[in-house]
């Protein structure tokens, strides 16, 4: 899913840029491709953890009834087998 690049300017202190350029030589990495990487991790856990969080709110919003326990254990001993 390429589509056309933005230049983007972004400050990063020296720290930080001297350990990106340590990591990128050995792989053959430009700094650009390194921040997408790390923009489209970031992104994606991002997506992970509104998931949870809303997940998370549903549960407490309708917690499951004890008695549907009962469904849930019989379901777990069925896909051990």
């Amino acid at each position: 899913m390429l589509s056309h690049m933005k230049n983007v300017q972004v400050s990063i202190d020296e720290y930080t840029l001297a350990r990106v350029d340590r990591a990128c030589e050995p792989l053959g990495l430009k700094r650009s491709e390194v921040v997408r990487q790390a923009l489209r991790e970031w992104l994606r856990r991002r997506t992970v953890e509104e998931f949870e969080r809303g997940w998370i709110a549903a549960l407490n919003a309708e917690p499951d009834a004890a008695e549907r326990a009962e469904v849930w254990l019989e379901s777990q001993a069925w896909s051990g087998r």
